[in-house]
């Protein structure tokens, strides 16, 4: 009969089991620590770009409302620093968040969370206490000098989440930035109601200064400062040069300012094609307000759903075809003849939308050089304040010659262009978006 005790074999494997425990227990906690670290970081700073984007788009509504309780009375006047206010912040934080990339990369990215968080929350402060449209044009170009709350915290998340996770994750902080952007409205609005505009300033700095501090206390950071030094002590252009080496960094740059700038183009003409519509003036903030919302609501639903499935076949493929399906989505806005099946086809484009820009933010982190990954970010996001700044201004001038239906067809036939142009220069084999394979 065989005997286990007495087998010699048997007993070195007894003996060695415990060797071998002890061995990987210490790599096995470090490993549940790194998990449990880059889960909290993906809370706190997800809670945090829900405060900041909430705290931004409660202002935007009523801006040339505000204006005229500034003293502005002219409807034309109004239209026009409402214009140019808006722009003022994209212009300098397009101009601005390069240099705070450089930055991140040579003193950490925490800090950059902090240093606009921090910032962003007194100049939106101070914004309650203008007395004119002077004043409140040189807050809001402060403003964009000092942000970078969104691209500082991506850039954060990209280099202490797990490649397999990256998709995922970007997805979830757009659903925190969309669920900021549609709520920030509805309580601006319950707030101007009730309260007045200036409050609406004062509580917008204090969810900011919230923000910021929860990344202060909870957002731990393991900066490694040699390889920081070697990669960010060097000036502005030169540590762009490695950046735009790398084609894919530039045709996602590119991808960027062609999203914003196609989605943007329309938005500020939905309330005068909603009137269109409708043909009831008295109901066009609502049902304007409920288009952006349903919007919203399916963006936030879809983000982190496709950046899980760009995990699996390759955020490339996801960006493809949110591309195309956002082409062929907003094409039909053009041929809508009533409020409900325009705010059908809004739901529908929010869906692709969706997987957009997640799936960019995690092909930069990617493609980006090693160490410089918070300048990668905040490269891309000066090109979103471009698309941003640059949309809403075009799409009001040539909608004067080929109307608002024109421009959901300019639109479409520009994301469409795009997602043929990235098909063929961005190649992206299942699995390796996302995985750093």
């Amino acid at each position: 009969m065989y005997n286990k005790v007495l087998d010699p074999q048997c007993q070195w494997q007894k003996k060695r089991r415990p060797r071998a425990l002890t061995r990987s227990g210490p790599s096995q906690i470090r490993e549940m620590k790194e998990v449990a670290r880059w889960q909290i970081h993906l809370i706190v700073l997800g809670i945090g770009l829900f405060f900041v984007n909430a705290g931004m788009t409660m202002i935007i509504p009523f801006l040339p409302l505000y204006l005229q309780e500034l003293g502005v009375r002219d409807l034309h006047r109004v239209a026009v620093w409402a214009s140019v206010i808006f722009a003022a912040n994209f212009f300098t934080a397009f101009l601005f968040q390069p240099i705070w990339g450089n930055m991140a990369d040579r003193y950490g990215r925490k800090m950059m969370v902090l240093r606009s968080g921090f910032g962003m929350a007194a100049v939106m402060t101070l914004m309650g206490f203008a007395g004119g449209p002077w004043q409140l044009l040189l807050l809001r170009i402060l403003n964009g000098v000092v942000s970078g709350f969104a691209p500082a915290s991506i850039a954060l998340m990209s280099a202490g989440t797990p490649r397999h996770k990256i998709g995922f994750t970007m997805g979830s902080l757009q659903s925190s930035v969309v669920a900021g952007t549609i709520l920030g409205p509805l309580f601006g609005g319950f707030m101007a109601e009730h309260y007045g505009y200036r409050p609406i300033f004062f509580v917008t700095g204090a969810l900011i200064f919230i923000a910021s501090v929860l990344a202060l206390l909870l957002v731990k950071e393991q900066f490694v400062k040699d390889g920081a030094k070697r990669s960010g002590g060097t000036p502005l252009l030169e540590a762009f040069r490695p950046l735009l080496k790398v084609r894919e960094l530039n045709m996602l740059n590119v991808t960027t300012v062609v999203i914003q700038f196609a989605l943007l183009g329309p938005v500020a003409l939905i309330p005068l094609f909603v009137q269109e519509l409708s043909g009831q003036a008295g109901m066009v903030a609502f049902y304007a307000g409920l288009v952006g919302s349903v919007n919203g609501l399916s963006n936030m639903i879809a983000s982190p759903i496709l950046g899980r499935l760009g995990d699996r076949i390759g955020s490339g493929r996801i960006l493809f075809f949110s591309l195309l399906g956002s082409a062929l989505v907003c094409l039909p806005q053009a041929f809508v003849h009533s409020t409900p099946q325009l705010i059908a086809v809004r739901f529908a484009l929010g869906i692709c939308m969706g997987g957009l820009l997640p799936s960019v933010n995690a092909l930069i982190g990617k493609y980006a050089p090693p160490n410089a990954e918070s300048m990668a970010y905040s490269l891309n996001s000066s090109m979103y304040a471009l698309g941003s700044m640059l949309g809403p201004l075009v799409g009001g001038m040539v909608s004067e010659s080929i109307s608002i239906r024109g421009v959901f067809v300019l639109s479409a036939l520009l994301l469409a262009a795009c997602a043929f142009w990235l098909r063929h220069g961005l190649p992206d084999k299942p699995g390796r978006a996302g995985t750093g394979a």
